[in-house]
């Protein structure tokens, strides 16, 4: 819920006048169109409760991504988002940044579907996979935003965060 505090600090919102038992005041809520959180499946789902309850009129969308362990390369085997993402606020929750190759993917799925916002949650990083997102995207026509609450060390050379956590999935699902 704190990174997610962070990551919404500019959400777009619009005045609203409302009426209190003393007096009127005006207010905010959010600008239309609704931001759309977007967890990565399965590990972002652990992040996804402090989100909703940060902006909780804020669509979820869900994107179910797998990391080749050989290649370390991301692919799509599922997705649950809107059509058309423009003029959105989008929220990716993906609590570890190892690579890169999942956020990159990722992101650019939403790219290809009219985002031109968007903010990346994580909960670790590593130098190489926060690299690598800025690499990808350092030519782009509007920024992409990183949240993260801490940065380790470096990768292995299984592309794992060292110290880190090991598998977020596996943690949140009792796995491990």
């Amino acid at each position: 819920m704190l990174l997610a505090y962070e990551a919404t600090r500019e959400v777009k919102t619009v005045p609203l006048t409302i009426k209190t038992p003393v007096a009127q005041t005006t207010g905010a809520v959010l600008a239309k169109p609704r931001p759309v959180v977007v967890p990565i499946l399965r590990a972002g789902l652990g992040m996804l409760e402090g989100m909703t309850r940060l902006i909780p009129t804020a669509e979820v969308g869900f994107l179910g991504m797998v990391r080749d362990e050989k290649t370390l390369q991301a692919s799509t085997y599922a997705n649950r988002l809107p059509e058309n993402l423009a003029g959105r606020q989008c929220y990716i929750l993906d609590p570890m940044l190892a690579t890169g190759g999942t956020l990159i993917a990722a992101i650019n799925y939403l790219i290809e579907r009219g985002a031109k916002d968007i903010t990346a949650i994580t909960i670790l990083a590593a130098p190489e996979g926060m690299k690598n997102v800025q690499d990808a995207f350092a030519s782009s026509d509007f920024p992409i935003t990183v949240v993260t609450g801490a940065m380790d060390e470096k990768l292995n050379e299984r592309g794992y965060i060292v110290p880190g956590l090991g598998d977020a999935g596996d943690r949140l699902y009792g796995v491990v």
